[in-house]
């Protein structure tokens, strides 16, 4: 764990703060940036709810996914369009429905569909290739890889770049180095430019307005995080057990934090929550009403196949 302020001092952590890992999801505030600086929101006019829907991991339910249809449409594409690979709904119910219905699951079903939507839209924008939208050498791809450098306050050639498991690139940095870009997103630095100070506020904004759209309806841990705590804080988990938020200014914390971790099992379910709640109590973030709010996800049995 890593807890650093906007300069990048640490001002707690827990095991070795260098680690190195990937931020998977974790990087999407980050890769959607390039939608609002780049002029392409505006430009097809994105509302906030589809903005959002670009920061998100969502659920694949009807509401995430008629969101970015409409998004698809008001760039001129289709699904066919992305490339994200389909997999079936996070969420039970919408999963069960479409197999109930004899439907597969289709692009628009991925969790990242809403940022894809949105590396297209940017491709669009710029006259960029829509072919490769993902692949490093698009200049979609360098815009963001610029972004997600100015944030953690590294070199492109500093990161690693792996491939996502929904073929975009993937950023590899340490956990100090993902824990300062969520302190810059929430406190952008009065050295970034106008438009991507404006650029944050925005999708700061948005994350906590619509949690539904960055996970689910329901039982999604960003979602209820930032539920519990209104507008104190934006939330954003990656695969394999990473977790990164972003704290506002707040009493406890004036110039806000940002928040990095990775639990090496990588299990999404069992020991993050856990320690996300317990990681946001002891920081002053979720107490009273907003730590009762999310209690059922820090503590709970786990059974064995025997129901032991």
């Amino acid at each position: 764990i890593a807890v650093v302020d906007t300069q990048g001092n640490i001002i707690a952590s827990l095991g070795v703060p260098e680690t190195v890992t990937y931020l998977r999801s974790s990087a999407k505030p980050f890769q959607a940036l390039s939608l609002l600086t780049s002029g392409a929101a505006d430009r097809f006019g994105f509302t906030d709810r589809e903005v959002a829907l670009a920061c998100g991991s969502h659920n694949g339910e009807p509401i995430h996914t008629e969101l970015a249809v409409s998004m698809l449409k008001k760039i001129g594409l289709g699904a066919e369009a992305l490339h994200c690979g389909a997999h079936e709904p996070y969420d039970a119910e919408a999963a069960l429905e479409l197999r109930m219905r004899g439907e597969q699951p289709n692009a628009l079903h991925n969790n990242c569909s809403g940022k894809h939507v949105g590396m297209l839209a940017v491709a669009r924008h710029l006259g960029a290739p829509i072919e490769n939208y993902e692949r490093p050498e698009n200049p979609v791809q360098k815009l963001i890889a610029d972004a997600m450098s100015q944030f953690a306050g590294i070199a492109v050639t500093d990161m690693a770049i792996g491939v996502d498991g929904c073929a975009a690139p993937a950023f590899g940095m340490t956990m100090k180095a993902m824990a300062l870009a969520y302190a810059r997103l929430v406190v952008p630095p009065a050295s970034f430019d106008q438009k991507t100070r404006d650029a944050c506020e925005r999708i700061v904004r948005v994350m906590s307005a619509y949690p539904e759209l960055i996970g689910g309806t329901s039982d999604r841990l960003d979602t209820e995080v930032m539920r519990a705590a209104p507008r104190r804080l934006v939330s954003k988990v990656g695969a394999e057990g990473v977790y990164t938020v972003g704290i506002k200014p707040s009493e406890e914390w004036p110039q806000g934090l940002g928040v990095a971790l990775k639990i090496e099992d990588g299990d999404d379910k069992r020991a993050r929550p856990t320690v996300v709640i317990e990681l946001l109590r002891q920081l002053g973030v979720l107490r009273d009403e907003s730590l009762e709010a999310v209690a059922k996800y820090a503590f709970f049995p786990l059974h064995n196949r025997r129901g032991d």
